[in-house]
């Protein structure tokens, strides 16, 4: 009985700390990205080529990997390779717009350093992004809840 509770206790204690650091990330992480916006600029690129590859590896200033820590340095990144004006340029992409980013076009960028916050299509829309085909349990979960009236899960 009183390894069930010292376990318990310690379990408790883990969960309380994890959410109160959680919290603290988060709003870390919503400052920065204030920080980011405020400082964000449009600019007209065109994209030679776009990669996942670890941020030692991707040809990014040495100003940028001395201020990454060395889980950062190993950790991969989206790198796009960009032509801005006459130069080009290696930038790091934002995950959520890496799949949208298109290869061999001519795009206008939000970019905050050298970070790429957002792309829009200079010449016209962007193609949509291919979806990629569901799996074996995904198209299972998703019979089963069409069948019983749920909504679909995204």
């Amino acid at each position: 009985m009183y390894i069930f509770l010292s376990i318990l206790a310690v379990i408790t204690v883990a969960v309380v700390v994890l959410y109160f650091m959680g919290r603290r990330l988060q709003k870390k992480q919503e400052s920065s990205q204030e920080q980011l916006a405020a400082a964000a600029q449009q600019i007209s690129m065109f994209i030679i080529d776009k990669k996942i590859m670890k941020m030692r590896d991707a040809g990014l200033p040495d100003s940028v990997l001395a201020q990454a820590s060395a889980l950062q340095r190993r950790a991969k990144v989206p790198v796009i390779k960009a032509k801005v004006g006459p130069q080009v340029m290696n930038l790091i992409c934002d995950n959520a717009i890496f799949d949208q980013v298109p290869v061999k076009k001519e795009v206008k960028a939000s970019v905050s350093g050298i970070y790429v916050n957002s792309v829009k299509g200079l010449h016209g829309p962007l193609a949509p992004v291919e979806q990629k085909k569901k799996g074996r349990f995904a198209r299972w979960t998703q019979r089963l809840q069409e069948k019983a009236g749920a909504k679909p899960v995204k």
